[in-house]
């Protein structure tokens, strides 16, 4: 499989449709990593998608993989997250081109805000580091609690 074939775009209500994939996806890579990942509900991912904060990607209509983000701060941080690929599509560098394209929408909505990304995987901490991402400790981060 090409990568190229797999569209990446921000998502709008149109892609309600997909959400239950999507949710069901994240559920088995928790269970795969034998680690927690924050749950969402239906209402919220949907919610993303409707606002113009997130980021799905499809080949042709099959779900490909999702991120959505999150602003803080009176939008003074925003946050990439739930970043998901399906396992059928791994392995092609899906996850960065939607991570980049993450974070090109937080720049574009909120050009002046710190954008940083929570993460407990080392493949999307090293990911993170290759986009430019810098570490830093939560307590650099926003206090929104």
């Amino acid at each position: 499989m090409d990568s190229k074939q797999i569209d990446v775009m921000v998502a709008d209500a149109s892609h309600e449709v997909y959400v239950d994939k999507i949710l069901d996806t994240i559920r088995e890579a928790a269970k795969v990593r034998g680690t927690g990942i924050a749950e969402r509900t239906h209402e919220y991912v949907a919610t993303k998608m409707k606002e113009g904060k997130a980021i799905i990607a499809l080949c042709g209509d099959d779900f490909a993989g999702f991120t959505y983000i999150e602003s803080w701060g009176n939008k003074q941080y925003v946050a990439t997250s739930g970043l998901i690929v399906h396992p059928k599509y791994r392995g092609l560098g899906l996850a960065k081109r939607i991570k980049t394209a993450s974070f090109r929408l937080a720049r574009l909505r909120w050009p002046n805000a710190k954008v940083f990304s929570l993460t407990s995987g080392a493949a999307v901490m090293k990911m993170n580091t290759e986009l430019g991402y810098v570490p830093v400790t939560f307590n650099e981060l926003t206090d929104d609690e």
